[in-house]
């Protein structure tokens, strides 16, 4: 079988992706949890926190929620149907960092989560921290005294 071959073959055999389809439930699961997020914000203005402590109020909700659910098992769920729409930056971090804890739970709590609770978050956290570091750096040698 040749290289052209091959690729009619793979092209044959790969199952034909509804692309629309996807966008459309991606727009529609990621703009969901980004009302959710809008709706927190208008419920925490409503209390007596000032505006900083409304956006951590807000992102910790998302957070929290967003780890019981994935621990619950629902938020695979979601994500099997919304796709690229639940890797919303902070649902999708979330996600990322207790979905390999759980993996791991039956290897116990050393070895298992603490060992493995930053498999996917760990490099981001890494590359936000060390490229943070060179901006600031940049930005000191470059400001004025």
């Amino acid at each position: 079988m040749d290289k052209n071959q091959y690729k009619q073959l793979v092209s044959e055999q790969t199952p034909k992706s509804p692309i629309l389809k996807d966008c459309i439930k991606a727009f529609l699961v990621g703009g969901g949890i980004c009302c959710f997020g809008e709706i927190l914000k208008t419920l925490y203005e409503m209390t007596t926190l000032n505006e900083d402590e409304v956006k951590l109020a807000v992102s910790g909700t998302l957070i929290i929620v967003t780890a019981i659910l994935t621990g619950a098992g629902v938020f695979d769920k979601i994500a099997k149907h919304g796709g690229a729409g639940t890797a919303v930056p902070i649902t999708g971090f979330a996600n990322a960092v207790v979905s390999p804890a759980i993996e791991f739970k039956a290897e116990g709590w050393i070895l298992g989560v603490g060992a493995k609770i930053f498999t996917i978050a760990g490099p981001v956290i890494v590359y936000g921290t060390v490229a943070s570091m060179v901006y600031g750096i940049i930005y000191w040698i470059s400001s004025p005294l």
